[in-house]
């Protein structure tokens, strides 16, 4: 059957799995059982998951976590977390709970500013363009009024509209670099609307209108977050040269990109854990805090630490772009529920639970790489996968886990143990 399809979208999802099954596995059925299983059995629970996106033939679901006794400002949190990876949600559990008796995360948002741009190609005389800019600058607001009507009710809407040369970097370049605020929204939609209208109204003859779009850099979008102790409270056993080790490991990671895509991709495992399980753009978050890292002009750690007097201090300074209403927030049932478990916080707030997920996971992180070491935790974690792999039974399994009790798990040191069984 040939691989190229025409009409596809129109198919209804049986159609479309009957022609995938054909055209790529030989008909065999056991592909179509896989896809089928995962249907929710709830109607219209899965028409609502069919409309998110285009199609669609199956779920792919993610485990569904909470992690207790977080403690953020004075208020105690149980956090709903998504993802798949081996310890992580164990890991951010372990480390609110050391925090809980140390007077917990604190955290604050610095800036909430969003950015959106209108790139455009202009040959002409720089002060002419300069000219047009200063006499339509009013009309730009005015044009997005209709637009920003019930975003302005709520505190938001747009703060400045710049004129930028950017022809050092491309010839003929110049964008119009809009900043807004959207309060609780996360406001895509909402800048992508503002810049269109804002485009339409600046263009001209003269002017070659390339694109308009919100930028996923958002550098003045920042919140902070940080830990603190003595340094005899970290740990039970040689504290300072231990908290010291802590701390090279960040000095390390700004010193060498290596290390430190590893250091942040384990803080955004916090991260974007939280963002998925709240309905929010992960993809978007990433970006962001990737080249935040590198804003500099070399790629660094997102958290810093210090010892100074005796006190410990861990802290994380990351950009994140979130909302709290709008999007799948409000149209997900678990995203809904995500929301309602932080007791409907607003963006503000959910920016200051997740960047303390993300601390929380990279405090994690560091004490297990400079103690004992990452893997023996992380294995011990992904010993029930291995297990499962094998199609060990019940009593198998708990043999299996009492075995490795002790003992280094490697997966050939499980397949070994599970032969000697069967």
């Amino acid at each position: 059957m040939p691989k190229t399809v025409s009409g596809f979208s129109k198919f209804n999802k049986l159609e479309k799995i009957n022609w995938l099954v054909s055209a790529f596995f030989n008909d065999d059925e056991n592909v179509k059982d896989i896809l089928i299983q995962y249907w929710n059995k709830n109607e219209v629970l899965q028409d609502l998951h069919d409309d998110f996106i285009e199609n669609t033939i199956s779920n792919f679901y993610l485990p569904y976590a909470v992690s207790p006794n977080f403690i953020i400002n004075g208020r105690e949190y149980a956090i709903p977390m998504t993802i798949e990876e081996s310890s992580v949600v164990a890991a951010a559990s372990l480390v609110a709970k050391f925090w809980s008796t140390r007077g917990g995360f604190k955290a604050n948002v610095i800036s909430t500013t969003k950015i959106g741009q209108v790139h455009f190609m202009y040959e002409g005389n720089k002060a002419e363009l300069e000219n047009h800019f200063n006499k339509k600058k009013e009309h730009l607001y005015k044009v997005t009024e209709n637009i920003t009507k019930n975003m302005r009710k709520r505190g938001g809407g747009i703060l400045d509209i710049e004129l930028r040369d950017k022809t050092s970097e491309l010839e003929n370049y110049y964008q119009l670099h809009v900043t807004f605020e959207t309060v609780d929204s996360m406001g895509a939609n909402f800048i992508n609307s503002c810049l269109e209208a804002i485009a339409d109204e600046f263009k001209k003859e003269d002017i070659q209108i390339v694109m308009c779009i919100l930028s996923n850099y958002v550098p003045e979008c920042l919140v902070h977050a940080e830990v603190s102790c003595k340094v005899d409270d970290l740990y039970a056993e040689n504290s300072e040269v231990l908290a010291q080790k802590f701390v090279q490991a960040i000095q390390i990671a700004n010193a060498e990109p290596h290390r430190a895509v590893t250091h942040n991709k384990g803080i955004m495992n916090g991260v974007d854990a939280v963002v998925l399980a709240t309905g929010n753009d992960f993809r978007a978050i990433e970006a962001g805090a990737h080249a935040f890292a590198a804003r500099n002009g070399k790629y660094k750690s997102l958290t810093n630490a210090t010892i100074e007097n005796g006190i410990f201090k861990f802290w994380i300074e990351i950009p994140l772009a979130l909302g709290t209403v709008g999007g799948l927030t409000k149209l997900h049932p678990l995203s809904k529920l995500s929301l309602e478990l932080l007791e409907n916080p607003s963006a503000k707030e959910l920016m200051e639970i997740i960047a303390v997920a993300g601390l929380a996971q990279n405090f994690a992180a560091l004490r297990a790489l400079t103690t004992t070491g990452i893997q023996k935790g992380h294995m011990k974690m992904h010993l029930t996968n291995i297990i499962k792999q094998l199609g060990a039974s019940e009593e198998e399994k708990a043999f299996l886990i009492d075995y490795f009790e002790h003992k280094t798990v490697t997966h050939n040191a499980v397949v070994e143990a599970y032969n000697k069984l069967v």
